[in-house]
């Protein structure tokens, strides 16, 4: 016996308990005796002047947020970083390599911009990027984005010349007057995408990712598949068709593949399946055995170097029409200023392409950071990619982020810093500066079965749908909708409108939130809904409203309403009631010889008050509402009114309210009076400081309110009402006319 009260001793002990004795304090008392606010002494002026105050310390510190390499290549250790980001950055240039060719089509630019947009955009992010692993460059989704605007600033219908001879020939498309003027949209586009994500990043609006839910942006993305899959099928197949544009492009674009599918190249299909499979089998055993290898396959490289070598030892671009890669210049262009006179039409595009830029690349960012202990900051991250936008537009590059493959395969590879982007970089410059010419007899449906590999990962996010099924169906809706609206739309329209319908779900959420009455649970002093929880239980006379919502001008009515419904007391019923009551006394004043039978309506059941004449004797037995004797024969008058409450006391819980604007504030007002007029009391509880001071700014505590009416917690309240409501039963009754 005595070990068993040994231990319950030591188990009672262990439980920390929550002891504290106070008085009740309300906002009044909180205001004058409790808190009181720290004096601002210093001026607007002197705020401003410690801002542009300059100092060494500020110097140095704008200069290490500016040049983030300056606060981790002075201490690099080399003994133990070197050979990992080494071996890193060879096998991610192996990657970006043949990924710059393929995506520079998705452009729907010359292949050797591609391998100029994986060099120098990469050489600066070394530089000014924040986040240590992943690869900035070519990205299908960016590409694919860029190339649709590239289309229609720049159709093939605008290319159609007649022949020089003057023969009745049909006219040909100039594809090199067509390629030179897509270049220059794309090179303007990628000009302002680094402006505004330069200027954002300045701004400090590093936050403006956070729109771009993760389901929207998988769903977005997964469209962007699609649509990357359908523009490849005519290089797979070797078929010539046009490319598409704006809502629809897809349906537009299997059409045009399937009227055109007879004339189908068997040599590039077979050739393109053939690296297909090769590459899925590639990934598969990579994926497989990544924890046995010390490096990935280098699938991509193998298909470029095997292709090429095939192409040019068979001949299959002259003796079998297969569409190869073409001239490839060697050496690097001269910077050259943008067309500036293509700006006005770009500018909805280049918004979506810098957003989209930053989402994908601060997501992935964060992902790395957290796996390997370090942070990145988003605004750097903004002001990164735009410098690395605009500065590499003048070198006749396109848009860039960071893509998903070439980043696992950095950071796989035991890439430690971006010292392996930086020689990642200079893998692909030897290319271009020495060896481009090598890749001209490149298929193209090779590049389009790398394209379509490198996409597996995304098709897989279609597992997202039974997820968000269990878990959060308007997740799913969003995701649905970014989905379905990209497909359709394209991808600049379709993320207009899934950015639009995820701030509709936001406001749907505040104007229908949760509420409920809360009930205490005993000897806790905690409170919770009675709907939900059995040791909940409600107050006689207190009715306890919660709602996990601000209040503002979007969902102040619904949230009155919400009050009225939930407590079941509705201030203008009970107003209607009295005076109905009044004016049927004042009937029965004059006959007071018949009892005067009243009857309610109250949630689909009769219930019957009876107001008797002065002249009937009080102790006649009463049942169920009605008197012996009486009978519906004997009215005189009968009315439907709302039976007078029991509910002396509201108190709304506001420890969800985050903010209130002056429209919530009036509602609430307004239902103050309203409870007020027919004699019960309205109290709010939780209160934010913050939320307090905007009721101060709104002049919320004027009339009726006042700072006594608030309390700190709902405890507090109920204990006033209580106390409240003891203190009148004890007084003596007074009688009203």
């Amino acid at each position: 016996m005595e070990r068993e009260e040994a231990a319950a001793l030591e188990d009672a002990d262990s439980q920390l308990m929550y002891r504290i004795e106070r008085p009740v304090y309300d906002e009044g008392f909180i205001q004058s005796q409790l808190l009181h606010r720290q004096k601002n002494s210093t001026t607007l002026r002197q705020r401003l002047a410690q801002q542009c105050r300059c100092s060494s310390e500020k110097a140095k510190a704008a200069a290490l947020s500016f040049l983030p390499i300056l606060t981790w290549l002075p201490s690099y250790p080399v003994k133990q970083y070197l050979f990992s980001d080494v071996v890193s950055g060879l096998s991610t240039g192996v990657v970006q390599l043949p990924q710059g060719l393929a995506y520079a089509m998705l452009a729907a630019v010359p292949p050797v911009y591609g391998l100029y947009s994986s060099f120098y955009p990469v050489l600066l992010y070394t530089f000014f990027g924040t986040s240590r692993h992943i690869s900035v460059g070519t990205f299908a989704v960016i590409s694919l984005m860029i190339g649709g605007v590239a289309v229609r600033e720049a159709p093939d219908s605008m290319f159609y010349v007649l022949p020089a001879n003057g023969s009745n020939m049909s006219a040909v498309l100039d594809v090199a007057a067509r390629d030179a003027r897509r270049v220059q949209v794309a090179v303007v586009l990628t000009t302002l995408v680094g402006i505004i994500q330069f200027v954002l990043g300045l701004l400090r609006f590093g936050f403006v990712a956070i729109y771009l839910t993760e389901p929207l942006v998988r769903g977005f993305t997964t469209a962007a598949a699609v649509h990357v899959v359908i523009s490849q099928l005519k290089y797979l197949l070797g078929v010539k068709t046009q490319r598409f544009s704006g809502p629809l492009a897809a349906i537009y674009s299997i059409k045009a593949v399937l009227t055109d599918i007879t004339s189908t190249n068997v040599t590039t299909l077979i050739l393109g399946l053939v690296c297909l499979v090769f590459l899925y089998g590639i990934k598969d055993i990579n994926e497989r055995f990544k924890k046995k290898l010390p490096i990935p396959i280098p699938g991509e490289i193998i298909v470029v170097i095997v292709s090429t070598s095939v192409s040019y030892g068979l001949s299959l671009s002259s003796d079998y029409k297969v569409d190869v890669v073409g001239e490839i210049p060697t050496g690097l262009l001269p910077p050259a200023a943008p067309e500036f006179s293509l700006l006005p039409s770009l500018v909805t595009d280049s918004f979506a392409v810098a957003i989209v830029g930053f989402s994908m690349g601060i997501s992935l960012a964060k992902i790395f950071a957290l796996k390997h202990g370090y942070s990145v900051d988003g605004n750097q991250e903004l002001i990164a990619l735009g410098l690395c936008n605009f500065v590499s537009s003048f070198f006749q590059t396109f848009a860039i982020t960071c893509s998903m493959s070439r980043s696992l395969v950095q950071e796989s590879t035991g890439g430690k810093t971006q010292i392996a982007g930086l020689l990642a970089s200079l893998v692909v410059l030897l290319v271009v500066v020495a060896i481009g010419f090598v890749f001209q007899p490149l298929p193209q449906t090779a590049l389009a079965a790398i394209i379509m590999v490198n996409l597996l990962g995304m098709f897989k996010q279609f597992r997202d749908i039974p997820t968000l099924w269990r878990t959060s169906k308007i997740e799913l809706v969003i995701w649905l909708v970014a989905f379905v609206a990209s497909v359709l739309l394209g991808l600049d329209y379709g993320l207009l409108v899934a950015i639009t319908f995820a701030i509709l779900t936001v406001i749907y959420r505040t104007q229908s939130p949760k509420s409920g009455i809360l009930g205490h649970v005993p000897g806790t002093g905690l409170y919770y809904d009675v709907d939900e929880y059995e040791e909940a239980a409600e107050y006689e006379g207190i009715k306890i409203f919660h709602s996990n919502s601000s209040i503002y001008f979007a969902n102040s009515d619904l949230y009155v309403n919400a009050l009225k419904e939930k407590t079941g007391v509705n201030p203008e019923h009970l107003q209607a009631a009295r005076k109905a009551q009044k004016k049927q006394k004042e009937k029965a004043n004059g006959n007071h010889n018949s009892p005067l039978k009243i009857c309610a309506k109250y949630k689909e059941q009769r219930v019957t008050h009876e107001v008797l004449s002065h002249n009937y004797v009080a102790g006649e037995e009463q049942r169920n509402g009605q008197l012996d004797g009486i009978h519906e024969s004997d009215l005189e008058v009968a009315v439907f009114l709302e039976p007078l409450s029991t509910v002396h006391s509201i108190i709304l819980d506001w420890t969800s309210a985050s903010f209130i604007d002056s429209v919530g504030a009036k509602a609430i007002k307004q239902v103050i009076k309203e409870y007020a007029a027919v004699d019960i009391q309205v109290f709010i509880a939780g209160c934010s400081r913050s939320l307090l001071s905007e009721l101060d700014a709104l002049q919320f505590f004027t009339g009726v309110v006042t700072p006594e009416m608030l309390f700190p917690t709902v405890h507090d309240a109920v204990l006033r009402c209580r106390h409240s409501k003891s203190h009148h039963s004890a007084a003596p009754p007074s009688e009203t006319t």
